[in-house]
């Protein structure tokens, strides 16, 4: 077993992919600011030195260790739930691992990948690590996904935003949808294998699919379907510590993530509204999660232009959009990088 996830890990993060996603990523990153820049901040961009002073810079170390702290317990207590249990620098350096592949590779597939890898290596069967996996991103998922509708119907600041106008009342049934539909995979698992058998049966029928892959596919999607399901059957039975903290630290990461640009925003001496912040970047991070681009380089800078223009002036917009992706995506990126080629040479001497 792993010699084949070796062999498929290799394939799928060969050196010349990653470079093509690298350079996709700075290419669609800089084309975002870009578009800021010409639609949002009015063509003006000027340095502030408040960013750099020492209260600043000590308040944003203080809330960056908490973002990567939590980061690694929330897995590291998922883990524990499930019957696992590593030590905690493994965790850590997982956690930089999976920042830097989960936003060069798109819709964040490399990432999971790469977790899988890394915990298979460090002990944790395949099936286990990516219960463990998914349910840490399902966790995540359930949170935003719950507070984005409340803040979409709510917010003044959302009060003529496009994603709010005709289309608003309709997004927020569909996450409402969204989430219905986890909670029934999760819960009753069962009740969507029938359809999921007669839109095959359709399929087939109708010659989209020939007789071999649809028995594959009928094979494989309630085979994944079921041991989803049970994954998350045995988290809910591990043990009522580890799956609270776990759900306490995914809690925690959230808020610090979504509390840097505030934080960036009232040390540049604007009156921020916590509350606004917050809920301008939850949603921020909802549209992210469907962005098809590495990391959602373009995407995430462009809305996050359109939904703070309101908060910032010009100058100061472009600066609070680099220093937010910084701090939270091109330094973890940057460490993972980093932890990733230490790994992988650990390993080669280790095969020798």
């Amino acid at each position: 077993m792993t010699d084949n996830t070796d062999s498929n890990y290799q394939k799928n993060t060969s050196a010349r992919r990653l470079i093509l996603f690298s350079l996709l990523f700075i290419a669609l990153t800089a084309i975002g600011l870009y578009t800021v820049y010409d639609q949002f901040a009015g063509r003006s961009i000027s340095f502030d030195d408040r960013l750099v002073a020492p209260k600043t810079l000590l308040a944003v170390a203080a809330l960056l260790l908490v973002y990567f702290i939590s980061d690694g317990l929330r897995l590291h207590f998922t883990l524990r739930a499930l019957g696992h249990r590593l030590s905690l620098p493994v965790i850590f350096r997982l956690v930089f691992i999976n920042l830097f592949f989960s936003n060069v590779t798109p819709m964040a597939t490399g990432g999971g990948f790469a977790q899988i890898w890394y915990l298979h290596r460090h002990g944790v069967p395949v099936g286990r690590a990516t219960a463990a996996t998914t349910i840490r991103t399902v966790l995540a998922v359930l949170f935003i996904f719950s507070l984005t509708p409340v803040f979409l119907l709510t917010l003044d600041a959302f009060d003529g935003q496009t994603i709010t106008g005709d289309i608003g009342l309709a997004l927020a049934i569909f996450i409402l949808l969204y989430l219905g539909f986890f909670i029934i995979l999760l819960f009753r698992t069962h009740w969507l294998i029938g359809p999921l058998n007669g839109l095959l049966n359709t399929l087939n029928r109708w010659h989209v699919i020939n007789d071999v892959r649809h028995k594959h596919w009928q094979f494989k999607a309630r085979r994944e379907m079921l041991r989803f399901s049970h994954s998350f059957s045995d988290y809910l039975r591990g043990r009522p510590l580890f799956v609270a903290l776990s759900v306490l630290f995914t809690g925690v990461f959230l808020l610090s993530l979504f509390s840097f640009p505030a934080l960036l925003i009232y040390n540049l001496g604007y009156d921020v509204d916590y509350l606004v912040s917050l809920g301008l970047l939850v949603v921020t991070t909802f549209i992210m999660y469907f962005s098809p681009t590495p990391g959602a380089s373009g995407i995430s800078e462009g809305v996050f232009g359109s939904f703070f223009s309101g908060l910032l002036s010009g100058n100061h917009l472009i600066l609070v959009i680099v220093s937010w992706r910084l701090i939270t995506i091109y330094l973890g990126m940057i460490i993972g990088l980093i932890v990733l080629q230490r790994e992988l040479i650990k390993n080669r001497r280790a095969s020798r």
